[in-house]
């Protein structure tokens, strides 16, 4: 039984684990793109006519 238990918990830290490593690597993509785009946005402010 304590095997079992054991086994669960170790494959829900890994789990964990990677799905931590999925959303910082994604939240830093979505971070940078949006530095980038409002970066574009500023260098065209002149252009915008509201």
């Amino acid at each position: 039984m304590n095997e079992k238990v054991y086994k669960t918990m170790a494959r829900t830290g890994a789990g964990n684990v990677a799905l931590g490593i999925v959303v910082l690597v994604s939240g830093i993509a979505s971070g940078v793109m949006m530095i980038i785009c409002g970066v574009r946005l500023l260098k065209r402010k002149s252009e915008i006519l509201i």
